[in-house]
């Protein structure tokens, strides 16, 4: 394993010798940055020559041996019900209009302490694949992937409403302005692909989800490892054509200059937004003609077209999003973001069979195909698929047939990038309520998730306000190694 570094940000020599203020200390500080310069595998670097920038998105080792190269997460917004999909409650059943058993803990929810009575289960079950992994019959295409599925049962939260919550289950907390996974990933890892986004997030529906761009936002890092949001009709990145009348020679003249006023302007001073900036725009210059290409769907197969379910009206927009997710990756993006149900469209507080019977049939098909399809490229052993959302529901009723807010057990599946399939880990009480068993907090989920990409989540830090801060935060986090042993 190699020795594990903690990321520092980079800076030039000028700006070294300034804050130092010269002399001996800054030679022998000089000598002991640089002694340790070989531990610094995973740091940023300056080029000693001319000052000139290393990219900040170049491709960076990891601290040891990686399973998976890139992460495709399919953020399920609003919270599926896991009692309806992944984790059958027999008990549901027999309890339906009655208070949670005496001995279960109510649950605390938006509204208050629940006292409302169970609400049976309507769906049927079945075992699939070889290993036998139970699932509801709302998902009839994923199911044929049994094999390749390590599912969660034993996950659980802090937050009990979506921003909160779905902030915290992308950044780590459910409180605005950490660095989301994604940001995490781009920042420790770079990007194979120096013409596209590390870090790209695709929504389903013109819906964001709660909170925002925050939820693939970088926090306190430099811009530059935020996540981009893309579209998968017309201009991939809007304002990024170059304007009528202006050529691409025109255009490549104008960022010269600019980044030349720009670096003048940052020499002896502590300028990691600016230079972020600088980046940004490179990087915009370069994806003029990248990112056209890498969202023209127009390129794939019919086969391939109909896989996704493309020629149909129920599952063309979540397909298009899949498919374009799978070009990405294939292209070296890192860590791409799909949204199911942009703007918390899984939040069945009322109506639950017709609310996720419409999403998983939007959804099954999908995310299937690019289980598949990841799968007949080679693909799918270095690319981690992530499903789930920001929580689950509750065995209660809500307004008689919907559920309220889960955070306390509930379902993620991982697939690919070194995850174990056809098992399942943890489980929740007899009515799905709470997580009993090798619970999984939100950390734990986000460290294992750092390791299978080759990054131990306490040796990957950044320098904030004279704190190291890792991905997990100070509340840590654990790898939960039954995903991948």
């Amino acid at each position: 394993m190699r020795q594990v570094a903690h990321r520092v940000n980079a800076q030039s020599r000028r700006e070294f010798l300034t804050r130092a203020g010269g002399g001996c200390g800054a030679l022998a500080l000089s000598y002991l940055l640089g002694r340790d310069a070989g531990m610094l595998g995973a740091s940023k670097a300056r080029a000693a020559a001319d000052d000139a920038a290393i990219s900040p998105l170049a491709p960076q080792e990891p601290h040891y041996d990686a399973t998976a190269k890139a992460v495709i997460w399919i953020f399920i917004d609003g919270g599926p019900s896991q009692i309806d999909l992944f984790d059958p409650k027999p008990l549901l059943n027999k309890l339906a209009g009655q208070p949670l058993p005496a001995g279960i803990e109510r649950a605390f929810t938006p509204m208050g302490v629940s006292d409302n009575p169970i609400l049976g289960c309507r769906r049927k079950w079945k075992r699939h694949g070889d290993s036998g992994l139970w699932m509801s019959d709302w998902l009839p295409r994923m199911a044929e992937h049994a094999d390749d599925l390590c599912v969660i049962r034993s996950c659980w939260a802090n937050g009990l409403n979506h921003v909160g919550s779905v902030c915290q289950m992308n950044t780590g907390s459910i409180l605005a302005g950490r660095p989301s996974l994604g940001a995490w990933v781009t920042y420790g890892l770079g990007s194979e692909n120096q013409d596209l986004p590390a870090f790209a997030v695709l929504l389903d529906k013109p819906d964001e989800p709660p909170g925002g761009p925050r939820n693939w936002g970088a926090g306190f890092m430099p811009a530059t490892y935020q996540g981009t949001r893309l579209r998968s009709d017309g201009a991939p990145i809007l304002h990024l054509a170059t304007p009528k009348g202006v050529s691409q020679e025109q255009q490549r003249r104008k960022l010269d200059l600019l980044a030349e006023l720009n670096r003048q302007h940052a020499a002896g001073r502590d300028a990691d937004e600016l230079e972020a900036r600088i980046a940004s725009y490179e990087l915009a210059y370069r994806m003029q003609a990248a990112a056209p290409e890498a969202v023209e769907l127009a390129q794939e197969t019919d086969e391939t077209k109909r896989l996704y379910g493309l020629d149909n009206k129920a599952t063309a927009e979540m397909g298009r999003s899949c498919l374009l997710a799978r070009r990405l990756v294939e292209r070296g993006v890192r860590f791409v973001q799909v949204y199911c149900g942009s703007g918390s469209k899984w939040d069945a507080h009322a109506n639950l069979e017709s609310n996720h019977s419409g999403l998983c049939r939007a959804s099954d098909q999908p995310v299937a195909a690019l289980l598949a399809d990841l799968k007949r490229r080679g693909m799918l052993d270095e690319t981690l698929v992530i499903w789930g959302g920001e929580f689950g529901r509750t065995p209660m009723s809500e307004k008689g047939n919907g559920r309220d807010h889960n955070p306390y057990g509930f379902t993620m599946l991982l697939a690919g990038g070194g995850a174990k399939g056809g098992r399942t880990i943890g489980q929740t009480d007899e009515v799905g309520l709470h997580a009993i068993e090798n619970r999984v907090h939100v950390h734990d989920l986000h460290a294992t998730v750092l390791h299978l990409m080759g990054m131990d989540h306490e040796g990957l830090t950044y320098l904030h306000n004279g704190l190291d801060e890792t991905a997990t935060t100070t509340e840590g986090g654990r790898i939960v190694e039954d995903v991948y042993t």
